[in-house]
Formats: C-alpha cells, structure tokens, sequence
C-alpha cells in the first residue's frame, strides 16, 4: 500500500495570513505591470524604425530581457508568501494599470509609452511597498526598493531622449 505524501506545516514565517494575503495581491499587480510593460517594450523593440532605430532596438532590447528576469523574482515572492501566482493575459489585463499601446507608434511615441509605463509600476510598487513595510515583510521590500529603483532610472533614461 502507497503512503500518503506528509501534509506540509501551515506557513508560519512571522506575517500573519491576512497580510501575506494582502502583499501577494499588491505583488500581483506588480507582476502584472510588469508583464504588461514587459510585453508593450518587447513589441516595440520588434517593430521600432526611424533615424534611432539601432539605438532604440539594442535599448529597447535590455530593458525587456531586465523586466523578463524580473518577472520569475516577483511571482517567486508571491509563491513564498503561499499564493498562487497570477498569470495569464486576461488576468494580467484586469490587473495592470499600464495601459496597453494602439498599433503601433512613431518612435519617439514609443519612448514616451514606455516612460508612462515605468513610471506607472514606480507608482504600483510605492503602494505595495507600504503594505509590505507596516508588515515587517523585508524580502518583499527589498524585492520592491530594487525594483523601484529600476523602473525610476529607466524611465529617466528614456524621458532624457525626449529632452532637448
């Protein structure tokens, strides 16, 4: 006779259920932002032209493939926190704030899309991070303060070739 798998302890990591409840929800739609925004950059980076084309294309190309490894960081914390991690486009579209792009835009639109973008999972972030915070949650934290820090340069960088 098999013997039945071991029933797995209830997760006791010091943040109580309803809060580790309430960050993997802020961290969904994180993960959606960014799979959105992740998305938005790759199809740009597929179908950029103009006098920038190559500058564009190799930028664009870097900041997808930082967003792609970001994706897995995020829906690995969430699955720590004993989530599931949400998935799918009809999921990530009600739960992204980042607004998905209409055919595709002159060059320089593009850059602008994309500043929207960061800019908008800077804001995503900001609020999870409180939660998380007032939940004595470092790693998710941690997890959010790196990201920011991202999202916030590259928009900067991006918002630069709009100056001037």
């Amino acid at each position: 006779m098999a013997s039945k798998a071991p029933t797995p302890p209830a997760i006791d990591i010091g943040i109580p259920e309803a809060q580790r409840k309430q960050i993997a929800e802020g961290l969904g739609r994180v993960l959606a932002d960014s799979t959105v925004l992740y998305a938005k950059t790759h199809g740009f980076h597929w179908n950029v032209t103009g006098p920038m084309f190559n500058t564009l294309h190799l930028m664009f190309m870097e900041q997808y493939t930082e967003l792609w490894t970001a994706l897995d960081e995020i829906a690995e914390r969430i699955r720590a926190l004993g989530l599931p991690a949400p998935y799918g486009g009809s999921t990530y579209s009600g739960l992204s704030s980042v607004p998905e792009s209409k055919g595709v835009p002159a060059a320089m639109d593009m850059v602008r899309e994309l500043v929207v973008g960061h800019e908008t999972v800077a804001r995503t972030i900001r609020d999870v991070f409180t939660t998380a915070d007032e939940a004595n949650d470092q790693p998710t934290a941690d997890l959010l303060t790196q990201r920011l820090q991202i999202h916030e340069k590259t928009a900067w960088m991006l918002r630069s070739l709009l100056e001037g």
